[in-house]
């Protein structure tokens, strides 16, 4: 099973659910891993604390020009929705630009482009005790994280549950995490800026047509509109987490909820449950 944390703004406390999730899982013996598709700013390492034990590069396709054999027709121009490549007297590739479709050497009449790999960042696998752990680092400067998304997401083992934990708001990098996933596990908070981009986020998780619930994080501090949207919208509220100080102090100190707070163990078990009931709910027989 594949289970994907998203939420539709940072700070909502997507990350925490999804390490102690993985945590509590492998507690359990359950084959379980981790997967970090917040490539430009991974953050679960800091409390899992794996240890990495293989390292790859990824990269983008990108095309390359032959100018002995580019004749200048504009072809290659003319079918790149991303303007990546301008034809002066010949042609010229903005290789940032590019999404590595291929389109260009398709349109190309001559044969004057050719792909080549350009390196935007790295995927890294090892072990967090028996959760799985793999993430990705974009390397700085890089403008499109699909790619390597993509190339985390290429890690997941079958016969395992896998949690990725997405990246957050509502744009292409988020849609690459959560788009192929068994289950979508929304977090938010009660605030106006939660309920704002929760409405966000599962627009795009219906648009989607995957199956998800919510989980209201430091539930008792705000006001009710999340609840209030959620009747009113038929949306599940699976969990409810308690606005705890100390679950923020074990943050800030890098370490996990589950290990410092042990009476919460309940919680993210009821929690499984919860995903458990849901996906069977939704899966037929």
């Amino acid at each position: 099973m594949n289970i994907a944390i998203a939420s539709g703004k940072g700070g909502t406390g997507k990350t925490t659910v999804a390490v102690n999730l993985a945590w509590m899982l492998a507690s359990m013996n359950q084959s379980v891993q981790y997967l970090d598709c917040d490539v430009e700013e991974p953050n679960g390492h800091i409390f899992l604390k794996p240890e990495i034990t293989s390292t790859e590069s990824a990269g983008i396709l990108v095309p390359v020009v032959d100018e002995i054999k580019c004749t200048g027709c504009r072809k290659c121009a003319e079918v790149c929705e991303y303007h990546a490549i301008a034809v002066l007297k010949k042609a010229l590739v903005f290789p940032e630009l590019c999404h590595g479709c291929g389109g260009c050497t398709i349109a190309c009449p001559t044969g004057a482009i050719h792909e080549q790999e350009r390196p935007i960042g790295v995927v890294e696998s090892g072990k967090a005790g028996t959760v799985n752990f793999v993430q990705g680092r974009l390397n700085v400067g890089e403008p499109m994280s699909p790619p390597l998304i993509r190339a985390v997401k290429k890690k997941i083992l079958r016969n395992s549950i896998s949690i990725m934990d997405a990246p957050p708001g509502t744009s292409c990098p988020v849609v690459t995490t959560v788009r192929d996933a068994d289950y979508v596990l929304l977090v938010t908070e009660p605030t106006p800026f939660g309920l704002n981009d929760l409405k966000l986020a599962i627009e795009m998780i219906r648009d989607l047509r995957r199956p998800y619930g919510v989980v209201i994080n430091r539930a008792n501090s705000g006001d009710q509109q999340v609840h209030e949207f959620c009747i009113k919208e038929r949306v599940k509220i699976l969990q409810e987490l308690p606005d705890d100080r100390r679950v923020a102090e074990a943050y800030s100190r890098g370490m996990l909820t589950l290990q410092i707070l042990p009476d919460w163990r309940d919680i993210f078990f009821n929690l499984w449950n919860c995903i458990g009931e849901e996906n069977s709910r939704l899966t037929p027989d």
